[in-house]
């Protein structure tokens, strides 16, 4: 491939996370350090079937290394998911010559990219970008650590309110599928319970845990859920059980919702978007396709994109005892 690599596009797919710009930037500059031609495609797979796509260069990404979102737009294609556009997608790539494709994003988007690859042999790169850290093959995805401080910045100053009017507070966080950013915000921002969709803990002893805490002089309670956990239907549903079956508490529910997705991105979410952008094109430059640039160990590495899509072993464990045991 390295013969005649010579276009590359990016685009951006799924949720959008904090520091899609970074790693948009980072493929564009590493296109023109190697002397590449750097495609943006507008709003995702989308963006591909309508042929929205334009030249970037150095100059083009300038000033949005601090800035969240993805100046390139972001949106779920149903179309995509059918063959005939996916089809047309792969008829404007050839049209406008690219030889490989690199897209940031979370699972659906990778799955679309191995399926671009597998119909028509083309060369695809995914770079993990998803606030929920749920990537195999990977310590950390881009926008995780940033939505991360999110939380816990938020929880904190939930916490002053429960403190002075002796609430208990459920607040839900993001993480459909993984606990990830609950687990760790919860133990980062002192929570006395966190429920996550790995752990089936139940409301019976959630409701028992919430009245030993109580029994230990606690006047104040925050309990951090992610969106996924099935203790009740819903939040509010659950606040209610526990309002019901605890006595000395008034109990509220703060859902912060897409508040996690936005800002600017820490300074961790800059450096590793940066590396697995110039990552993902030097990958292509080494006659490398169909696979996930992610971290490990600090190092950049890199995985098929199948099994980038395998579940992920959580490894949550050692982090619930710790949060058993730091709750007390």
């Amino acid at each position: 491939m390295t013969e005649k690599l010579k276009n590359i596009a990016v685009l951006t797919s799924g949720g959008d996370a904090p520091g899609m710009n970074a790693a948009i930037r980072a493929v564009v500059r590493a296109c023109s350090f190697y002397d590449l031609n750097c495609f943006g495609v507008y709003k995702g797979y989308e963006g591909l079937i309508n042929n929205e796509m334009e030249p970037l260069n150095a100059r083009s990404v300038r000033n949005i290394i601090n800035k969240g979102g993805t100046f390139l737009k972001s949106a779920r294609s149903k179309a995509f998911m059918t063959s005939e556009g996916r089809k047309k997608a792969h008829g404007n790539l050839i049209a406008n010559q690219i030889d490989a494709l690199i897209v940031i994003g979370g699972d659906g988007s990778f799955t679309g990219a191995l399926k671009l690859s597998e119909e028509f042999d083309f060369p695809v790169i995914g770079i993990p970008g998803t606030i929920d850290n749920d990537i195999n093959g990977t310590d950390y995805t881009i926008g995780y650590d940033t939505a991360l401080n999110t939380v816990v910045e938020a929880i904190d100053k939930i916490r002053d309110t429960a403190s002075s009017h002796n609430r208990l507070f459920l607040i839900e966080v993001m993480g459909r599928d993984a606990g990830d950013i609950a687990l760790n915000a919860g133990i980062g921002a002192g929570a006395e319970e966190i429920l996550i969709p790995e752990e089936d803990m139940g409301i019976d002893r959630l409701i028992d845990s919430l009245k030993k805490s109580k029994k230990t002089g606690k006047t104040s309670s925050i309990i951090v859920v992610a969106e996924g956990d099935k203790s009740g239907k819903n939040i509010f549903e659950l606040g209610e059980h526990v309002e019901q079956h605890l006595d000395g508490y008034e109990v509220r529910v703060s859902v912060l919702g897409h508040i996690q997705r936005g800002g600017a991105p820490s300074c961790y979410d800059r450096v590793l978007a940066s590396k697995l952008g110039v990552g993902a094109v030097e990958a292509l430059l080494e006659g490398k396709r169909d696979i996930m640039i992610g971290i490990v160990h600090k190092d950049v590495t890199s995985i098929p994109l199948k099994q980038a899509l395998e579940k992920r072993d959580h490894q949550h464990d050692r982090l619930i005892k710790v949060a058993d045991i730091t709750s007390v």
